[in-house]
């Protein structure tokens, strides 16, 4: 097949740093607070912005606290598992290579004794059903490496014992989550807000409140992981007084992308726009014979990172095709995660235009079999 003609106005679709939101330019950081301490009432002001307008746009429950933490969604996962886990068995969800990070800090760091490890490899979901909502449970709402996401969340109880950690970083603002269901949430700006990086959004339940207040688990806390002060919630972290300086230009970047996200409707839009961007990749796979999604069920189907497996090509070719369409100027990073089954991650997030989406897929094909001729004339 010939060159495609038409190409991607933004081809961005690296799964994190993800692409900025349309029409962003370097102007949107103009009103930064910089050169001030973040601690200036101006600069303490920008931080819960971030937090107000997060809390609105989400629909976070009136009496979930919301606080910035540093080091990113890894960041915010660490400060509450090493905060408030401990004190009941842990269930451990694994699908991908996140999520089995999470069992080793478990069982070789944190070195808890009773965990229970629920895995399966790239494509499925373990069998929630086994899952113990007396036990803590810890997951990640989508999994970004393999492009597979819980589908909701009834699986776990309304009349748990445990507390649900989940981390979220590529699933809130382009995913509907069950506030109600998880009592620790956690996510990073640098996704579907295409926000900076190095800053964690860490958002907690009153039951987790009262693990933090009420369970000392013995071990050492570094400075950056302490939640309580005193054996009470350090409300600070959680109306803009963070633990640690916090980039006031991100800060700026995070509340462009807030207000935007505000402009163009809100929860329900993102969610829109994600959901567009997946809906114009499955109608192309459906057409396409030589591609197929990585995640085997379509009720567990990402939309915003979306993992594509070439089943009868060389374990080489989807690196092959996304270097080749890098070096056209037509698609950054699309190159599947480094621990993942060789495969293509387009980023779908509410970043990104459907258009693009769709002017990306004639150049998937182009590029297929561009590489599948010079591989039969060799």
């Amino acid at each position: 097949m010939g060159m495609p003609t038409v190409r991607p106005n933004n081809p961005n679709f690296s799964s994190g740093p993800c692409t900025k939101r349309p029409g962003w330019s370097l102007a949107a950081l103009s009103d930064a607070v910089v050169g001030r301490s973040h601690r200036s009432t101006p600069g303490k002001a920008k931080l819960a912005e971030v937090i107000d307008r997060s809390r609105a746009i989400l629909g976070l429950p009136d009496d979930y606290h919301l606080g910035i933490v540093p080091a990113s969604d890894t960041g915010a996962m660490e400060i509450a598992m090493w905060s408030m886990l401990g004190e009941r068995g842990v269930d451990m969800l694994a699908w991908e290579s996140f999520g089995a990070g999470w069992i080793g800090d478990m069982t070789k760091q944190l070195k808890l004794e009773d965990v229970r490890s629920h895995e399966s490899g790239y494509g499925l979901l373990p069998d929630l059903s086994k899952v113990d909502s007396d036990r803590d449970i810890v997951f990640t709402w989508n999994g970004t490496t393999s492009g597979v996401c819980v589908p909701d969340g009834d699986w776990i109880a309304d009349d748990r014992a445990g507390l649900t950690l989940c981390d979220a970083t590529s699933a809130v603002y382009a995913m509907p989550l069950p506030w109600q269901k998880l009592d620790v949430v956690t996510w990073s700006w640098q996704k579907v807000l295409g926000g900076e990086a190095a800053h964690g959004m860490l958002a907690l339940s009153p039951r987790a409140v009262e693990r933090l207040e009420t369970f000392d688990s013995g071990r050492p806390l570094p400075k950056i992981f302490r939640l309580t002060k005193g054996g009470k919630l350090n409300a600070g972290i959680f109306k803009g007084a963070t633990i640690n300086t916090p980039s006031m230009l991100a800060v700026e970047d995070c509340i462009d992308s807030l207000k935007w996200a505000e402009s163009i409707g809100g929860l329900e839009t993102l969610i829109a726009r994600s959901n567009a961007n997946l809906a114009v990749i499955e109608t192309w796979v459906d057409r396409t014979d030589w591609v197929r999604f990585l995640a085997k069920e379509p009720a567990t189907r990402s939309c915003t990172s979306i993992c594509l497996e070439l089943p009868n090509d060389k374990a080489e070719t989807p690196a092959s095709i996304a270097q080749l369409l890098e070096e056209e100027g037509v698609a950054y990073d699309v190159d599947g995660y480094r621990d993942a089954p060789p495969s293509l991650r387009v980023w779908g997030g509410a970043t990104v235009e459907t258009a693009d989406v769709a002017a990306l897929l004639p150049w998937l094909d182009w590029a297929h079999d561009h590489l599948s001729q010079q591989a039969a004339a060799e």
